[in-house]
């Protein structure tokens, strides 16, 4: 893991931002919500921030964002009061998957409302 405190944290938040980071070790804390079973790393995301890429190029960069996979369609202003027990880090990779996986389940759940004539 790398040091904590030589990493440079958002600009907004920076000290939620670092307690959610240090409750997770810096380490992402995906468990298969991004659709990967994470299997091979013993149930979670091995990424950690500041570590380098395997393919990209690049550092990973950790985020805060809600644990609850529902809870992150919830919009910015209703996400950036949620306390840090209900957050989490995330790499980007498993986050954006993370999103996507509850977008389409969302969508499922509450298809659109169809018009059973035209006239």
């Amino acid at each position: 893991m790398h040091d904590m405190t030589t990493r440079t944290p958002p600009l907004a938040g920076a000290g939620l931002w670092q307690a959610v980071m240090a409750a997770a070790a810096g380490r992402c804390q995906c468990r298969g919500a991004c659709g990967k079973s994470h299997a091979k790393d013993g149930g979670r995301c091995n990424r950690e921030h500041g570590a380098h890429r395997t393919h990209a190029g690049g550092r990973v960069q950790l985020i805060a964002a809600p644990a609850d996979p529902a809870d992150l369609l919830l919009p910015d202003h209703q996400v950036a009061a949620l306390p840090k027990a209900r957050l989490a880090a995330w790499c980007p990779t498993c986050h954006h998957a993370a999103h996507t996986a509850a977008r389409r389940a969302a969508s499922a759940a509450n298809p659109p409302i169809e018009p059973t004539a035209l006239f």
